[in-house]
């Protein structure tokens, strides 16, 4: 049994400031950064990983040993649609799937600026259509992801709602990026709140996934898109976010189109706080509210 750490919230953004927002970095050395997660904070070996394939993408299931079968996620991770991982989100996702009792289907899908849009909206719809065929119950499944992966998920179930696809039960959206035209209140005035997010970080980010296309498309940036018919969504935000107006003006598009939202804020958390739950009791309460949430949703 691991050891249970709590280095408490004040020392982690603490750290977080030293390490240094990635302003001025490369697009390889970005990558790097982030996947430096991954080795920091790897999948105990108790983990179950099944590396697989689906739609044509790489993918993994993940799950707790003796778990529900029955019950599924597919998550996306974040990293503005340029970065990130299967090994860089592989032990925030083993938590989840821990948390909800069930597995979960890490997918990695394309990265721009190699794919831009649309690129991870078809990969995220593509693979929800083929667990579907596989014979996968929609009432146990749900979306996850964090990030430009809590985006895509609303993204995905848009993209999915029009091609006539069931939805799933639920999904979950962590400290989500919704709006990558930028015009959030918080991405201004968090500015000097949040280590983690910047808008110049942002742009660099958007300006490789949007590539030619107007950033206010609703699929590129779902806050815009017509919510109704989603499935009941969970939005997990920090206050400490540039994002924090991502997340607040999600919830009350989704619930102005009839859409069950549970909407959270957690005081003075970081952006995808949900990350440090090695460190961080919050991190771990918040992947326990999520699973909690899956599990009255999926039954």
């Amino acid at each position: 049994m691991p050891e249970i750490i709590d280095i408490g919230i004040e020392k982690l953004m603490q750290t977080l400031r030293e390490r240094g927002l990635p302003d001025g970095l490369s697009l390889d050395e970005r990558r790097a950064r982030m996947e430096d997660i991954g080795t920091r904070f790897p999948a105990p070996q108790s983990a179950s990983i099944n590396p697989v394939k689906i739609a044509e993408r790489p993918a993994e299931w993940v799950c707790d040993p003796d778990t529900d079968d029955g019950r599924v996620m597919l998550y996306v991770h974040g990293g503005g649609y340029v970065q990130g991982s299967l090994a860089s989100h592989r032990n925030l996702v083993f938590e989840i799937a821990r948390s909800m009792k069930g597995k979960v289907l890490n997918l990695d899908y394309r990265l721009a600026p190699e794919h831009p849009f649309p690129a991870a909206v078809e990969d995220t719809v593509n693979a929800w259509a083929e667990l579907l065929e596989m014979g996968i119950d929609p009432k146990k499944a749900s979306f996850g992801g964090d990030s430009a992966g809590g985006g895509l998920v609303i993204a995905a179930l848009v993209s999915a709602r029009d091609k006539g696809l069931p939805m799933p039960s639920c999904a979950c959206c962590i400290s989500p990026w919704t709006d990558l035209v930028g015009s959030g209140r918080t991405m201004d005035t968090k500015a000097l709140e949040d280590p983690m997010v910047n808008r110049a970080a942002l742009k660099f980010f958007s300006d490789f996934y949007a590539d030619k296309e107007d950033k206010s498309h609703p699929l590129i940036s779902p806050l815009f898109a017509n919510l109704a018919g989603l499935p009941p969504l969970l939005i997990q935000v920090g206050t400490a976010e540039t994002l924090l107006d991502d997340s607040r003006r999600l919830a009350t598009r989704a619930r102005y189109a009839g859409v069950d939202v549970s909407y959270a804020e957690w005081e003075g958390m970081p952006h995808i706080w949900h990350i440090f739950a090695p460190l961080l009791e919050k991190s771990r309460k918040a992947i326990i509210e999520l699973g909690e949430f899956v599990e009255r949703k999926t039954g």
